[in-house]
């Protein structure tokens, strides 16, 4: 068996009841991690009304488990303060890649038609036949990028944003 491929799809509707519905079928997809919907109103404002992590909100729940069970040295009041302190770091944890995720779809939602969504898909995928016949099955323009590519993109731009705002300050 081949070894999986990390990519990301960018699958483009015309419809956006149509990117909703290849949305639900995206996270049945075989090595799928997550996916996103963008839509852009015909007033031009982004929107990201379907989003989905594979696992999202496990780091949370976990290291609240692991503060609590700690906490239990500390008596009732250590419990509550292990699993409130585990569960921040937990949550903390996952507001910082729920953060770097959105940076990503800013930088690919630049190009996004008004009126038009953009599904977003994030896999390691064996065989791209099921994305291919998904993106058919509503009507979808499907590019498919290595990931690591598409990384490289986000950090560049955030580096640029970056670049810019430091010129800003020293004026």
């Amino acid at each position: 068996m081949a070894e999986p491929t990390h990519v990301m799809l960018f699958i483009t509707f015309s419809d956006q009841a149509e990117a909703t519905a290849a949305f639900g079928e995206a996270k049945e997809l075989p090595g799928a991690h997550q996916a996103a919907v963008l839509t852009r109103s015909a007033e031009g404002l982004l929107d990201t009304p379907e989003s989905w992590v594979k696992g999202a909100g496990g780091p949370t729940v976990a290291t609240g488990l692991v503060g609590g069970l700690l906490g239990l040295f500390g008596g009732p009041i250590g419990v509550l303060l292990g699993w409130t302190a585990g569960t921040f770091i937990g949550g903390a944890a996952e507001l910082k890649r729920f953060h770097e995720g959105a940076e990503g779809l800013l930088v690919y939602s630049k190009d996004l038609a008004e009126g038009s969504a953009l599904l977003i898909v994030e896999l390691r995928e064996h065989d791209p036949a099921a994305a291919d016949q998904l993106a058919a099955r509503h009507g979808g323009r499907l590019l498919r990028r290595p990931a690591e590519e598409v990384e490289a993109e986000v950090r560049a731009a955030e580096r640029a944003v970056e670049h810019a705002t430091d010129g800003d300050s020293e004026s």
